[in-house]
């Protein structure tokens, strides 16, 4: 059998048991100290990790936020950029829009000005065409106004006849004539056409004289017409040919003749004008010197019967020959250059008796008096001063001058006719009755002007009673025959008028 074991052994081996224990329980305390640590450690660790995976966690919440949050910031960013965008294209829409209205609108407006600048163009080219053809119409219609000119005389005239019968019945030939003036006043002329028209009666021969002022050369239109130049926008006249226009002038004066004798037979009463002599003259400007002149172009005699003869309605009726061929007219070959032809009528000096000539300046003092000359002295006197002034003069004879003193005739066509003179030596103011007496004689005489030349002066009423008259009577008084005596025959007289009319100056006469 085994030996049992001593107590110390026991107790040793008890303690050593223990001691074993103790170290088993140490060591498994240890283990569970060292398990539990590990445990806490593992727990520490775990709550490290949970706690750093919760700080993760949070840190990449946070993360997630911050992301969530900056991709909000970020849409909302790329929102707000969008949107921006939006805007900006809806605006640059806009204003592409606008700028395509605004471009669509100025190429209306474009087209609008360019249709209203065609519209505006055309029109001022229809207005102007037609404003040509206005202008041209307006040049046609005055040369057809003139080729109507007989057609278109007035018709009624032969209705006042009897008026001026009247008037030659109750108050003579003055009468007379201012009453058929008055009616041929009435006809109506184509602009340009209404010239003045002079009148005299002869009642022993039954003839009406009418001096006529003609109308010029420049009444005929210088164009044919007008036509509109659109590359030059002007309106150009179409020139007429200077022969057409001398053709044209020829046979207007011619109408104007016809027309004139015309209209005067039928104002005149036929037991008073058998004849009327047509003397047609113009007044224009000489082309070499530039002076006035006043030639006759047309001249001719109508007796009634004759004249009657013609058909002035007739279409085919030539003026121009009408006058020339078949009333012997005297027309100018070319009035267009004023070349001027005699009347038909001349005057007769028979009618008067004359005496022979006297050189009165021979005899006369250095300053002579014109009141100390003899009466027919001052009447040689006054016959010089007008042969000095390029007439032919005459002095009548004392017992047979029936109120005419002398007679001067002026043998230029133009100007030209038989002048009476009637020479006044007075040294007081010669009365209203001296110039209705030269006035009387003119009408006696057939005569184109009366003259009265006296030493002194005339009152109003016979400057007056002249300038009713016209240029047929004129009055040189004294001191104008003291100018007229010096210019033409360098005399330089006294007149020694005792008393000055009102308005003189005594240098003028001394």
């Amino acid at each position: 059998m085994p030996r049992r074991k001593s107590l110390l052994a026991q107790m040793y081996e008890a303690r050593q048991k223990a001691k074993l224990q103790q170290k088993k329980l140490e060591e498994q305390a240890a283990r569970v100290w060292a398990a539990e640590g590990r445990r806490v450690a593992a727990q520490m660790e775990k709550e490290a990790a949970e706690q750093r995976r919760e700080t993760e966690r949070a840190a990449q919440a946070r993360l997630r936020e911050e992301q969530q949050a900056e991709r909000a910031r970020q849409q909302e960013a790329a929102k707000a950029e969008r949107l921006a965008a939006a805007q900006e294209r809806e605006r640059e829409r806009q204003a592409a829009a606008e700028a395509r209205e605004q471009q669509r609108q100025a190429a209306e407006e474009r087209r609008g000005e360019q249709a209203r600048e065609a519209d505006r163009r055309r029109r001022a080219v229809e207005r102007r065409t037609a404003e040509a053809e206005v202008r041209t119409e307006a040049v046609e219609a005055t040369i057809a106004a003139f080729e109507r000119l007989l057609a278109d005389r007035s018709r009624h005239l032969a209705a006042r006849s009897r008026r001026a019968e009247d008037a030659f019945n109750a108050d003579g030939s003055e009468a007379f004539v201012a009453a058929i003036q008055r009616t041929l006043a009435t006809s109506v002329y184509p602009e340009g056409l209404d010239g003045s028209c002079a009148a005299q009666y002869i009642p022993e021969s039954r003839e009406l004289w009418v001096e006529y002022e003609l109308p010029r050369k420049d009444v005929i239109p210088a164009v044919t017409g007008y036509r509109y130049v659109k590359t030059k926008d002007v309106i150009q006249p179409s020139p007429r040919k200077e022969t057409e226009i001398n053709k044209l002038y020829e046979k207007l004066i011619a109408r104007v003749a016809l027309r004139t004798l015309a209209e005067a037979f039928d104002a005149a009463p036929a037991t008073l004008v058998a004849g009327i002599v047509f003397n047609g003259y113009v007044s224009a400007k000489a082309p070499a010197t530039g002076k006035p002149v006043r030639p006759l172009l047309l001249s001719v005699h109508a007796p009634r019967e004759e004249f009657a003869e013609i058909v002035l309605d007739e279409p085919e009726l030539d003026p121009k020959a009408c006058l020339r061929a078949y009333l012997n007219a005297l027309i100018s070959p070319h009035p267009y250059d004023l070349e001027p032809v005699e009347p038909v009528l001349k005057f007769d000096l028979r009618k008067f008796k004359f005496v022979e000539e006297m050189n009165v300046i021979a005899g006369l003092d250095s300053r002579p008096d014109l009141l100390a000359l003899k009466p027919v002295e001052f009447e040689h006197l006054i016959r010089e001063l007008f042969e000095a002034m390029g007439m032919k003069s005459w002095v009548t004879q004392a017992s047979r001058d029936e109120g005419v003193d002398g007679v001067a005739v002026n043998e230029d066509p133009i100007v030209g006719g038989l002048c009476i003179i009637q020479a006044k030596r007075y040294s007081k103011i010669v009365g209203l009755e001296a110039v209705h007496a030269l006035a009387g004689v003119m009408d006696d005489k057939n005569a184109a002007k009366g003259v009265l030349v006296t030493t002194s002066w005339v009152g109003k009423a016979s400057r007056d009673f002249a300038a009713r008259n016209g240029s047929r009577i004129e009055i040189i008084e004294g001191r104008h025959l003291k100018a007229l005596l010096r210019e033409h025959l360098g005399l330089d007289v006294l007149i020694g008028l005792p008393k000055l009319p009102p308005g003189w100056e005594r240098h003028e006469v001394s």
